[in-house]
């Protein structure tokens, strides 16, 4: 039925026309708003820290869900807010300014907003857990279990640094898949240099996980799930306790 007009005259059909256009954009709108807003989130990739899982400049998006509803896990890429003044110590791409048409996209969820200080790791230590680096044959082990990690870079060992960590409550270790070229929980050991370093990132601090690289098109895939890497690991011996257990030793 054509729709009237305050007057209760008909509108024409055109006017009807483009009435129900602007009706099915506002609502396209308002439902890309809430999906940025509760379930989905778009980020782009501003170093090499986790190549060759993700490289510079892919666009991914991220599960706003985890951890909030469903249940973080180890293994999970994470995006997270960089409250611990890590991006000091990433090398970081950042791309120019953006454009009116831009800051719309990113308002409504369809763009990553490169202005936002986030990072983005791979968990590898959940609270309680023990991480150390290495057994005999070079590999992490986590809560005594020695795990293999296929999504390495290749050419990248498990780690360059020792260390042995206890992770505390409401914390995690995390590692760049690129070890080598990675500034994660490593880099920011507490040290005579770096006294007040905080290598643990809490859990609060997590935007979500990143589920699907959306850009490029020739890279266009779903994010490989690698929580079986940790299959075998049991749980922590012991609860978290709030401070942490950390020491290393050379490259």
């Amino acid at each position: 039925m054509a729709g009237r007009r305050s007057d209760g005259t008909p509108l024409s059909g055109g006017a009807s026309f483009a009435r129900e256009v602007v009706g099915i954009v506002v609502i396209a709108l308002v439902l890309s708003f809430l999906i940025k807003t509760f379930l989905f989130r778009a980020y782009f990739i501003p170093s090499q820290s986790m190549v060759q899982t993700l490289q510079v400049d892919d666009r991914i998006f991220v599960n706003l869900l985890v951890p909030k509803v469903a249940e973080l896990k180890r293994g999970d890429i994470i995006v997270f807010k960089d409250s611990n003044g890590w991006l000091q110590r990433e090398p970081i791409a950042r791309s120019g300014g953006q454009s009116p048409l831009t800051d719309v996209l990113v308002f409504l969820g369809l763009a990553p907003d490169n202005s936002q200080q986030h990072l983005v790791k791979r968990v590898i230590g959940m609270p309680g857990d023990r991480v150390t680096c290495c057994d005999a044959q070079g590999r992490l082990t986590v809560n005594g279990t020695s795990i293999t990690e296929p999504y390495l870079n290749p050419g990248s060992a498990p780690s360059d640094t020792r260390f042995d960590v206890r992770v505390p409550a409401g914390k995690l270790w995390v590692m760049g898949d690129n070890r080598g070229n990675s500034a994660d929980s490593r880099a920011h050991v507490p040290s005579a240099a770096q006294p007040n370093a905080q290598p643990f990132v809490s859990v609060s601090d997590v935007e979500g996980t990143a589920t699907v690289i959306a850009w490029p098109l020739n890279r266009m895939q779903v994010i490989p799930n690698e929580q079986s890497v940790f299959a075998q690991v049991p749980a922590p011996s012991s609860s978290a306790s709030v401070a942490p257990t950390v020491t290393t030793s050379g490259r």
